[in-house]
C-alpha cells in the first residue's frame, strides 16, 4: 500500500510563492486565506555567518493526526494512503480540528463555512497527476510520491539523504512533510516554526463519545413518541369508524 509524503528542499526554494498561488487557483481558496504558506526564518547568527531562508508550511498529513481525533462528525479522516482529508458534506464548521492542529494548517472557509486545508491535491492524485504546488514550483523544490517505494524521489530523500520532519518531543505525531537542505537552514526553519501542543482535542472526543449518543438517543425517542402517537390515532380512528 502506498504511503504519500512530500519533501521540500529548502536549499532550492526561492520563496517565490508560486506554490501558494497555484494552490489557491486550483482549489478556489478565498482571498486572504491559503492552504500553503511561504514564511521566512532569520536572519540569525553573527556576521559574517548569518543564516536565513524560506520555510514552506502546509498540512503535514500526520501519521497520528490530532485533528482526526478532535473532529466530532468524522468529517476529517485519514485515507489508506495516509493523507488527511476533509469531507465537506460532514463538516459542521465547529473549528475543533483547527484548534487541534499543532501546525496551524487549517482554516475555516468563510464562504462555505467549512474547514479547508491542503489535501495533497487528492483529486489530482487520483487521476495520476502531481499536486498543483509540485508542478508549479519554479525552483523544483517540492517532491511528492510514495514513501514506501524505494525508487521514488521522496523515499530516497528521506531514507538516504536525511530529510527531516518538523516535530518536537512535545509534538511527535509523525508528519509526512519533510525538509531537506543545509543543516543550518533546516535547523533554523524548524526551530522558528516549531509545532505547538494541540488545543481543544478533547471537545471533539467528548461530542463523539458522550454528547452525540445522547443527542441521537433523544432524536430516536422523539421519533418513537411520534410513531406511538400516530398509531394510537389510527386505532382511535378505526374504533370511531366501527361505531
Amino acid at each position: 500500500m502506498a504511503r504519500y509524503a512530500m519533501v521540500i528542499d529548502l536549499q532550492k526554494c526561492v520563496g517565490c510563492q508560486a506554490c501558494t498561488v497555484a494552490c489557491n487557483s486550483e482549489w478556489e481558496v478565498p482571498v486572504g486565506y491559503a492552504r500553503t504558506h511561504v514564511h521566512y526564518a532569520g536572519p540569525a547568527g553573527v556576521i559574517p555567518h548569518l543564516v536565513a531562508g524560506p520555510y514552506v508550511a502546509q498540512c503535514n498529513h500526520c501519521s497520528h493526526p490530532t485533528c482526526v481525533r478532535a473532529c466530532p462528525t468524522g468529517a476529517t479522516y485519514q485515507t489508506d494512503q495516509g493523507s488527511v482529508v476533509v469531507n465537506r458534506d460532514l463538516c459542521i464548521g465547529c473549528g475543533f480540528c483547527v484548534e487541534a492542529c499543532p501546525y496551524g494548517a487549517r482554516f475555516l472557509d468563510p464562504v462555505r463555512n467549512k474547514v479547508d486545508k491542503c489535501d495533497f491535491c487528492a483529486a489530482r492524485v487520483e487521476k495520476g497527476l502531481q499536486p498543483a504546488c509540485v508542478i508549479t514550483c519554479t525552483a523544483h523544490a517540492k517532491f511528492f510520491g510514495d514513501l514506501e517505494d524505494a525508487s521514488s524521489s521522496v523515499s530516497q530523500m528521506v531514507y538516504e539523504k536525511g530529510a527531516r520532519r518538523n516535530e518536537t518531543p512535545a509534538v511527535h505525531i509523525g508528519p509526512n512533510v519533510y525538509y531537506l537542505g543545509r543543516k543550518a537552514n533546516v535547523d533554523l526553519a524548524l526551530a522558528s516554526f516549531a509545532p505547538r501542543p494541540p488545543r481543544l482535542a478533547a471537545p471533539g472526543r467528548f461530542w463523539r463519545d458522550a454528547v452525540k449518543p445522547l443527542v441521537l438517543a433523544a432524536i430516536g425517542a422523539t421519533f418513537l413518541g411520534q410513531a406511538i402517537a400516530f398509531f394510537n390515532q389510527l386505532v382511535k380512528g378505526e374504533g370511531q369508524f366501527d361505531d
